[in-house]
């Protein structure tokens, strides 16, 4: 597959890399943008500071022009918490799309939002204030009614981003078992 992968509020760090080199390594081609220009941070707070700096408009923008070469191949569109919220968006506005993995995030969904079984699968902590379970259930219903073929994998008491080893959040079991199931998912597609 090919993937397009979107870094999270902290920016281009190793995890992102590091999972960038775990999906190649499962023979997928991988591409990791860089939204924020080089920057990382080190706390959410900074993270979602320079996001408004930047604008969300702005970002959609560098995130369309990254994927933009690529989208004639047939795109997965994965992405981090706040990538995975760009990755959603892209998703759902690109007819080739062949996929959507989630980790960590949502976003919201046009009422106009239609593709054909997109697949969809979103890994999650539970709880996550990010993503609790009444905008979880009512996005779910969303995608569905858009067209989309929805998984939802919860992992309790795992931090919001806990796929990256490098943070507070990180759970090394819930992590794992994350990419047993998104290598899976990628795999089927």
């Amino acid at each position: 597959m090919n993937i397009m992968l979107f870094h999270s509020t902290y920016g281009l760090r190793p995890a992102v890399t590091a999972a960038a080199d775990r999906l190649r390594a499962a023979g997928h081609e991988v591409w990791t943008p860089d939204l924020f220009d080089g920057r990382t941070f080190d706390s959410f707070e900074e993270g979602m500071e320079y996001k408004e700096e930047v604008g969300k408009d702005e970002l959609l923008r560098r995130a369309v022009l990254a994927a933009a070469p690529y989208s004639e191949r047939g795109l997965v569109y994965a992405g981090f918490s706040l990538g995975a919220a760009t990755a959603q968006t892209l998703a759902l506005g690109d007819d080739k799309a062949k996929g959507l993995l989630l980790l960590h995030g949502t976003s919201d969904i046009a009422e106009t939002a239609s593709v054909d079984e997109l697949p969809v699968q979103l890994h999650v902590a539970s709880p996550d204030a990010f993503e609790t379970d009444d905008w979880l259930n009512t996005w779910y219903l969303q995608m569905g009614k858009a067209g989309a073929d929805v998984e939802i994998y919860r992992y309790a008491g795992a931090g919001h981003l806990f796929t990256d080893p490098e943070l507070p959040d990180y759970d090394e079991e819930a992590a794992e078992a994350t990419w047993r199931v998104a290598l899976g998912f990628l795999d089927s597609l």
